[in-house]
């Protein structure tokens, strides 16, 4: 083989070694650039445009009442979104291994959750700086005063070989372990997937089943209700509580720490709890058929915009929004630029569709639901994405389908998306000034407060999620 050869096949050697070795270091930044994003999951929320949290439906931390979202949990969750600059979705499951699964696919960002802090739970989560902290106790029927109940169990080494209920949760597997040995390997431990302590709270009220174990906080806001209970027995002491982020989330969960440093500071954690677990008004949530832990009605009118929705391709649960928006589902509302009834119609608009101050209550909702079919009809079919057909009819319901065709105009002449809403269209509705959009507003005075669409899709299609979370 000639010199020349020789030199030849080296420097392909040297080169191919050299490609090789740039590959290798082009692929490594790849994956060390892959890994720091699937880490900075707050730009993850930011370019997504909200915040998606996991939680379970209960009395205290998640429910509706007489149409109204409300909770615990929820009125944290609202604060740290409003923190992050974003809105709020919420996934919503009573299995808590579906919440996990979410966590653990990148489907949500956070489970905001009573989570007992521990070794267990490290190894699927982090935990967040700690919340509060309260007991876990023995859910039993009271001991009847003058006669011996040989079912009442004032300590836990008496426990009888019988079925103690639990929620599952594998954050709670310890410490069910644990009261499992100080029964004396007696109780047999029934841990039960997809049900709320509420649920197990009530089953022993009413005799079905004899023991469970609850969280002391909700144990006590129950018992309130379900007088014939005793929730004296502690079964496991003192522990502290926090919400739960994926392990590839730490720039999450230093913002959320930070939040929670100064929502605690501010007093505000502290008056949100007492709202919920020390507030008299909750218990009789329990007495109304509008509450969505006892009940499955969002007001006194679902059989009316059910049965009337059908003429209209949208979620009467949707519908139902509107209305509670426009009235509050209060009879008799009429606005200060006279709006009527239920769903709040012009007066020339209502005699259009056949109604009028003596209408009744489901001739004011087929009215309505007939007016929104009518926006729709007018509207471009160029807007072909349903939920943006959505927002433009609500936005026309509220204003006029006249102010929304020139916001799409103008929203086109500036270069935004006239067949979007958010951030496209509603910027140039939204009381922006004539001559220059981007200025400060100039409309403030000509439009009084009931007849400005600030907020109005927002809250109605928000409160619509909570409905279809809660309310089947």
């Amino acid at each position: 083989m000639s010199t020349k050869t020789k030199k030849s096949i080296v420097i392909r050697s040297v080169l191919w070694g050299l490609i090789i070795v740039l590959i290798a270091i082009w692929v490594t930044r790849g994956l060390f650039h892959y890994e720091e994003e699937k880490k900075d999951a707050i730009r993850r929320i930011r370019e997504r445009g909200y915040l998606i949290a996991l939680t379970d439906q209960n009395t205290l931390d998640y429910f509706l009442y007489r149409g109204e979202p409300m909770g615990y949990q929820l009125a944290l969750l609202e604060s740290f979104a409003e923190h992050l600059g974003v809105p709020l979705k919420i996934i919503c499951s009573n299995t808590f291994s579906t919440l996990d699964y979410y966590l653990r696919n990148n489907a949500a960002d956070l489970i905001a959750m009573n989570l007992p802090v521990n070794p267990e739970g490290k190894k699927h989560v982090q935990f967040s700086d700690p919340f509060g902290e309260t007991r876990l106790v023995m859910v039993q029927q009271a001991k009847h005063a003058g006669r011996k109940d040989s079912t009442y169990i004032s300590a836990l080494k008496d426990f009888p070989r019988d079925t103690l209920y639990a929620t599952e949760n594998y954050c709670f597997s310890t410490f069910y372990h644990l009261i499992y040995r100080q029964s004396g390997r007696k109780a047999i431990l029934k841990e039960i997937q997809g049900i709320r302590q509420e649920e197990l709270i009530r089953q022993v009220s009413e005799g079905k089943i004899k023991y469970a174990i609850c969280q002391e906080n909700i144990a006590r806001v129950c018992k309130r209700f379900y007088r014939n209970l005793d929730v004296s027995l502690v079964v496991y002491p003192h522990y502290s509580y926090s919400w739960g982020v994926a392990h590839a989330s730490d720039t999450l969960l230093n913002e959320l720490n930070q939040w929670l440093k100064e929502f605690k500071s501010s007093g505000k954690l502290k008056k949100s709890y007492l709202e919920y677990f020390d507030n008299q008004r909750v218990i009789n949530f329990f007495q109304s058929d509008f509450f969505s832990i006892t009940g499955c009605c969002l007001s006194p009118y679902d059989k009316i915009i059910r049965e009337q929705s059908k003429v209209f391709p949208w979620d009467w649960r949707l519908i139902t929004s509107l209305v509670y928006q426009e009235s509050n589902f209060r009879q008799g509302q009429t606005s200060t630029r006279n709006a009527i009834g239920l769903m709040q119609l012009m007066p020339e608009t209502a005699a259009k569709f056949g109604i009028d101050s003596l209408s009744s209550t489901e001739q004011q909702i087929a009215g309505g639901i007939r007016y929104l079919r009518y926006l729709d009809k007018q509207l471009p079919e160029e807007i072909t994405d349903p939920r943006e057909r959505v927002y433009f009819v609500l936005a026309s319901y509220n204003v006029g389908i006249g102010r929304v065709i020139m916001a799409r105009e103008k929203a086109e002449k500036y270069g935004k998306d006239k067949n979007r809403w958010n951030r496209h269209v509603d910027y140039y509705l939204l009381r922006r000034s004539q001559k220059d959009p981007h200025a400060p507003a100039d409309s403030t005075d000509q439009y009084p407060v009931d007849y400005k669409t600030d907020g109005f899709v927002d809250d109605i299609v928000g409160r619509y999620f909570h409905y279809r979370n809660l309310i089947r």
